[in-house]
């Protein structure tokens, strides 16, 4: 009885505890997470540009017990490494610069030092390149359309509809083309094969367009935005199906086959990028960037990804959890976090919106603490790199990440 009563009294307290302090609900104790961070090709610390700048980042990730580095090498169908498929001019500049291929010394340094290189490439969306070399190579109509035939990148005066809904404001391609897909998955197969001491490909942008506010399926785009609607899409759909999404009867059933094809299109990208990688470094470890929220992730940006792990296509996801609301971050967190997934889900912190608050950043990361996911990613890496204090911090927390024993485990 006396065990009862100090049961019920332990929930009492876990439901009812202050705002930052969720718990994780029966996910499984993760007790070495991975500690990961991003560097963009905008970064301010210039890291692929010079030996130095790469010899700083793997000082910076040793002191801060960073396990993990994902480098964005192919942004907006433009190639940070050395490629023979698209638009390599970040690339000649960087061997200008530098004098040779930093991508190759920053996987050979980090490899010395038990740090995993990740290729960070950014698949559908190529921001507002007009001049993409896939769209000179197969024109414009591989770009997703709105149900009113606009782009997510957003031109001139806004139009009606702008003033109630916030589009993404870049270019996207449509995955529903197979061309896309061979493509994208030609330029992760060349850069897996080009830098073979990666240890992984980091899939980001493998999604459509997110829409503010966001509709939950297209039964209800009679009331928001949805994408999926350009040609190639429509017509590839009506063959697979015999539906025309613009005249189908407005049943439950066409809109869930309607919505199912494009999440399966998306994973289709997700699959062929694995396949054709993974024929050449079996042990590539892949892995994919997520909205945090899993209703959106599903019902707009048509993300199915507890597909993706469990058929094994990535390793791991990394949910971008980027808000400066401890309260938010914590809810998206812990639903991510599912008892039979839990070792698969990292979280990633927004830190550039806390550069100036950097008590809330450590909040937020005490937060993670308790909820254990299995990894933690930080965005970005100039924000580690500016402050010594949060290197500290960091070093701290990720070397002793251990969790007490539950309570309610015990006898």
């Amino acid at each position: 009885m006396k065990k009862k009563f100090f049961l019920i009294i332990l929930i009492f307290s876990v439901a009812f505890s202050a705002p930052g302090s969720v718990c994780s609900s029966g996910a499984g104790i993760v007790e070495n997470p991975r500690l990961g961070v991003w560097v963009t090709v905008f970064t301010p610390e210039k890291v692929l540009y010079s030996k130095d700048n790469v010899d700083r980042l793997i000082s910076v990730c040793k002191k801060a017990g960073i396990n993990d580095v994902y480098i964005q090498v192919y942004r907006a169908d433009k190639a940070y490494y050395n490629s023979v498929i698209t638009d390599r001019s970040p690339y000649e500049k960087i061997l200008s610069d530098a004098g040779e291929d930093t991508l190759k010394y920053l996987i050979d340094k980090a490899g010395e030092n038990k740090i995993k290189v990740h290729a960070w490439i950014n698949l559908l969306s190529v921001a507002k390149n007009k001049d993409a070399n896939i769209l000179k190579k197969f024109s414009d109509e591989i770009i997703v359309l709105d149900q009113h035939g606009r782009p997510s990148l957003r031109e001139g005066e806004k139009d009606e509809l702008d003033k109630y809904y916030i589009r993404e404001n870049q270019l996207f391609l449509e995955p529903g083309d197979s061309r896309v897909r061979d493509y994208l998955a030609g330029i992760a197969e060349e850069i897996t094969r080009k830098y073979p001491g990666l240890s992984g490909l980091h899939l980001d942008y493998v999604r459509y367009p997110r829409i503010v506010p966001f509709v939950p399926g297209s039964r209800f785009t009679s009331h928001g935005i949805s994408y999926g609607y350009d040609e190639p899409n429509i017509k590839n759909f009506k063959n697979a199906s015999g539906l025309d999404v613009r005249t189908m009867e407005n049943s439950r059933d066409n809109f869930l086959a309607w919505d199912n094809w494009r999440r399966d299109q998306v994973t289709a990208l997700v699959r062929e990028i694995s396949e054709r990688a993974r024929a050449i470094s079996p042990s590539l470890e892949i892995s994919a960037t997520t909205v945090p929220s899993p209703e959106m992730a599903y019902l707009t940006t048509f993300q199915q990804w507890p597909l993706w792990l469990h058929e094994g296509y990535v390793n791991y996801i990394v949910a971008m959890d980027y808000t400066d609301d401890l309260n938010l971050m914590e809810i998206n967190a812990a639903a991510l976090i599912l008892p039979d997934l839990e070792k698969r889900v990292h979280i990633g912190i927004g830190a550039y919106l806390l550069k100036d608050r950097l008590e809330k950043l450590k909040k937020q990361i005490g937060s993670l603490r308790r909820l254990s996911p299995s990894g933690v990613v930080i965005f970005s890496y100039d924000e580690v790199a500016k402050k010594e204090d949060l290197q500290d911090f960091l070093a701290k927390n990720f070397k002793q990440f251990q969790k007490e024993k539950s309570v309610i485990g015990d006898e």
